[in-house]
């Protein structure tokens, strides 16, 4: 019997099924995986086992906590220039009430665990549906354990999740995505970014609608809900981020600026901080501008477009950031799982860098975060090694983004073998 041509259906049904049957064999490996890794980051959260360096964890018996008792009585911490965080990010710090019978600290890493269980279940499910591939939920199970404990005593592995949720659900439900999107961004304000390349008014007008009510609901229920934006604005450079690299270079050539904890995070103040600051602030804008022209350009949308959209525009914006803290990579390492969720996806050279970058990102903090401080020989090696791949990684990405929806040439489809057997001139007797 002749072998079954690839291009017909029987033959592109024989492939799915083909794709299937591997993807149901690497359920048991991916399941394994993720149960050992969560197990070792649970043993570190909750010190049976010392992580390296500065202890992660303090952030939340200390800062979290304390914001906790001030949000339990009605009001938003007002005179803590620390809080941040969008209105609904007051839900995620209360969480741990969830859980009474444990203290906070221990109720906390418990929702951060489960959260990394709903993100991996949604990579999974998506997994087995038609076009998709095992691929998203390998980046996931590799990549939240090469950023080491600070994944659990953060609550930006909650808001991952939601992103996860509303780009999954993204193709086929944009008013269900524009909810999750609203409601990520009223929790950290980057999902806002998922909506890049969301097409028609559905998705839009949701997440208009459900970002207004949610608003609407805390700024009446509890003073003080978007004190956050005054908060932001007198932050120095961090020392982790892009600009950052100027100062601890400059340190070794007389500048005399300072190395001080000042809201909420380690940042050079001093002489031409302003300026470095500002120039972050540019590079920000010219990737907005990026994005708007891209925007306008685009004109092929495939299911895979959403969520390859919203992974360079959050590479653009964290990379361009005179921020960017260990956890902002679990945002990173959330969406390439969801590009990757994709078969027909071009993110993965991408996605690698990015897991590259983690697995560096946890050498820098916290292992030797004291060399980062520093700015010793090894603390800059490992902040260019980490912000170069985060930089290969935004230009790779974009790339790829233009050429699959600007540049690439639009051609006739091909057509199948039978229709171009019926082409052809048959002949004559």
């Amino acid at each position: 019997m002749a072998p079954t041509a690839p291009g017909t259906a029987i033959g592109r049904k024989q492939g799915l099924d083909v794709d299937r049957t591997d993807g149901r064999r690497q359920v048991p490996w991916l399941l394994a995986v993720w149960a050992l890794t969560r197990l070792f980051l649970l043993l570190f959260v909750f010190k049976v086992y010392v992580f390296p360096g500065p202890d992660v964890t303090s952030d939340i018996s200390v800062i979290y906590q304390g914001w906790y008792e001030v949000l339990r009585t009605g009001t938003f911490p007002l005179d803590d220039v620390t809080w941040q965080y969008p209105p609904a990010a007051a839900l995620a710090v209360l969480s741990p009430a969830l859980l009474f019978f444990l203290d906070y600290a221990h109720a906390f890493f418990v929702l951060a665990f489960l959260a990394d269980l709903v993100a991996f279940a949604l990579l999974l499910y998506a997994a087995g549906r038609p076009g998709r591939t095992p691929r998203g939920a390998w980046v996931w199970v590799a990549g939240v354990p090469l950023l080491g404990p600070t994944v659990y005593a953060r609550y930006d592995v909650m808001v991952t999740a939601v992103a996860v949720a509303a780009l999954l659900a993204g193709a086929r439900r944009p008013r269900l995505m524009g909810a999750l999107t609203a409601f990520g961004a009223l929790l950290k304000v980057w999902p806002v970014l998922l909506l890049v390349a969301a097409r028609g008014r559905r998705a839009w007008v949701s997440a208009a609608v459900t970002a207004a009510g949610v608003a609407a609901l805390f700024a009446l229920a509890m003073p003080g809900a978007f004190a956050f934006l005054t908060f932001q604005r007198d932050r120095g450079t961090e020392v982790e981020s892009l600009g950052a690299l100027v100062f601890h270079v400059a340190r070794h050539f007389g500048w005399d600026g300072q190395v001080l904890l000042n809201y909420g995070s380690v940042e050079f103040l001093g002489p031409y901080v302003e300026v470095v600051s500002t120039a972050a602030l540019a590079l920000t804008g010219a990737a907005f501008g990026w994005l708007l022209l891209w925007r306008l350009r685009a004109v092929r949308f495939e299911p895979h477009t959403l969520a390859d959209a919203a992974f360079v525009a959050v590479l653009l914006f964290t990379t361009t950031s005179r921020v960017i803290s260990p956890q902002y990579l679990v945002w990173l390492v959330g969406l390439a799982a969801v590009c990757l969720c994709f078969r027909a996806s071009r993110m993965g050279p991408a996605a690698g860098l990015v897991l590259a970058a983690s697995f560096v990102t946890v050498l820098e903090f916290p292992v030797w975060f004291s060399h980062v401080v520093a700015s010793d020989n090894l603390g800059i090696t490992l902040l260019v090694v980490r912000n170069g791949l985060l930089v290969a990684a935004t230009v790779v990405a974009a790339r790829v983004l233009w050429w699959a929806t600007v540049s690439r040439p639009a051609g006739p489809a091909p057509l199948p073998p039978q229709a171009t057997r019926a082409k052809e001139p048959t002949p004559s007797s």
